[in-house]
């Protein structure tokens, strides 16, 4: 039987969010699924899934959305795990991240939230820190903005010129994980750009 990962892409559900910063992680996913010519259906743990593969004879994918807003994902995650019999390692959760600089991508395993309720709740739900996160950097809010009413701002114009190779090279994270596992991904898209 094929491996399979979890990948769920964190965010706020309905058309007010679906372009904001906090929605990153969903719109990661979303190119996952397009790129494989899937479209997402609804499933009984409160979440939008499509279930794929890597490639032929490779990992399966479960791509997932949760319907539910970002502080409470955890639900949605600990309920698709359980269903797929997928373990925390192979959970891989894509999101927004404040302290990382616009259009850059970290990966780690584990850590701390770093005030990120959506990371909070889906740890706590799991009972473990200890999966895979995929970071999309949105950067912090010029100025004096809030940081809780700059999340949840649509991309500005300037993001909006670079935002879908953001998206794309977030995608190619999720899939080197996947197929190469975390020090290589790391490898690739930690080294500065070109």
């Amino acid at each position: 039987m094929a491996e399979t990962w979890l990948v769920i892409g964190l965010g706020n559900p309905g058309p007010r969010y679906e372009t904001t910063r906090h929605n990153v992680g969903q719109l990661v996913v979303d190119e996952l699924a397009a790129r494989r010519g899937e479209t997402f259906r609804a499933h009984k743990a409160n979440a939008r899934v499509v279930e794929t593969w890597l490639r032929p004879g490779g990992p399966k994918l479960v791509l997932a959305k949760p319907n539910s807003f970002m502080n409470v994902s955890g639900g949605p995650a600990s309920g698709l795990a359980k269903f797929y019999g997928v373990e925390a390692d192979h959970v891989v959760v894509v999101h927004d991240e404040l302290d990382i600089p616009f259009d850059t991508i970290k990966l780690k395993v584990g850590g701390g939230h770093g005030g990120h309720n959506g990371v909070r709740d889906v740890a706590k739900a799991l009972d473990t820190p200890d999966f895979p996160r995929v970071r999309v950097g949105i950067g912090r809010p010029p100025g004096r903005q809030d940081a809780a009413d700059w999340v949840l701002d649509p991309f500005g114009a300037t993001e909006r010129q670079t935002l879908g190779i953001l998206i794309g090279d977030a995608a190619d994270a999720v899939e080197q994980l996947v197929g190469e596992g975390l020090l290589a991904a790391q490898q690739k898209h930690h080294a500065p750009r070109d």
